[in-house]
């Protein structure tokens, strides 16, 4: 790894082989994050151009790749007037910001005032012209691969990039922080996750990219070390609502205790996101028969 540098545009370089991963403000914790800049003998890539580079002069790049239709992972987007690909599960939200938007599952009160700070502080306007990619696709750069991994849970689409002869696995939102996954949104998959987490963990790589705060980590096992704390955040979260459920309780109990942010976090999305994954988790302790439904609507750990 070379030395991170202080670019004139505004966000920092650091060398990872031939792959430049692009240092977002706040070592890339959200609304920032860390772009990558891949470069080959006949291409070059940029995957997932982040609000820094919103700001900044974009590097010249012959294609984007996006991980995902997250706003955070866009932003930049606006700098590129070339081919972009993502997967297809993820094509029609990152085609249009109405639909991007409608798979928040917000409430409605509250989609008009996102679908406003999309379109001014993330400079989210749709790309139409997007393509779609699926699980394997390779993007030959010349002497450098770019392969899709399908790493969904996050969203239905959620992809990663393995680059060869690097040896780099750029794992996006698995983002590796003591936040925890996050399968919130309606197209989200708790099961999904944690078998995309398996995966990564079975990748033998030299670097493993996140898009936030964590940046890159070195080395397989000290990526797996990390990657099965990240994990043991799910494990504490049902753990947590198992010791809630030692009196019954009801969905909009479980809504207000919260398994997914601290009690001082507020905004638009909070309820609906707390409600989906104590859904997901009541549905998955259920049908194992550690929690049943004592009355309608109400559940207690057995």
């Amino acid at each position: 790894m070379t030395d991170p540098l202080t670019s004139a545009s505004g966000y920092a370089v650091a060398g990872y082989g031939a792959v430049s991963v692009l240092l977002g403000a706040a070592r890339g914790a959200y609304p920032y994050g860390n772009s990558l800049l891949v470069r080959g003998a006949e291409a070059t890539l940029v995957v997932d151009p982040s609000l820094s580079l919103a700001a900044a002069a974009p590097p010249p790049a012959d294609a984007v790749l996006v991980s995902h239709a997250h706003e955070d992972h866009i932003a930049g987007l606006g700098g590129y007037d070339v081919p972009v690909h993502i997967h297809t599960a993820d094509l029609d939200a990152l085609r249009s910001r109405e639909a991007m938007v409608a798979g928040l599952g917000l409430p409605p009160d509250a989609a008009d005032a996102t679908d406003q700070e999309l379109r001014d502080r993330f400079h989210v306007r749709g790309r139409p012209d997007a393509a779609g990619f699926d699980d394997g696709t390779v993007f030959d750069l010349g002497g450098r691969t770019v392969t899709v991994v399908h790493l969904p849970g996050h969203t239905a689409g959620h992809s990663g990039f393995l680059i060869e002869p690097d040896g780099f696995l750029f794992i996006a939102d698995i983002d590796l922080t003591s936040f925890g996954p996050y399968y919130g949104d309606p197209g989200s998959s708790l099961a999904d996750f944690e078998a995309s987490m398996r995966r990564c963990r079975e990748i033998d790589a030299r670097w493993y990219g996140t898009f936030h705060q964590k940046g890159v980590i070195e080395g397989t096992a000290e990526f797996r070390r990390r990657i099965d704390a990240y994990a043991g955040v799910v494990e504490k979260r049902e753990a947590e609502l198992l010791a809630f459920l030692r009196e019954p309780r009801s969905v909009e109990e479980i809504v207000e205790h919260r398994l997914v942010y601290r009690s001082h976090i507020e905004g638009p999305q909070v309820r609906p996101v707390e409600r989906r994954t104590a859904a997901q988790h009541l549905e998955r302790l259920t049908s194992e028969g550690r929690v049943a439904e004592v009355e309608e609507g109400r559940f207690r750990a057995t």
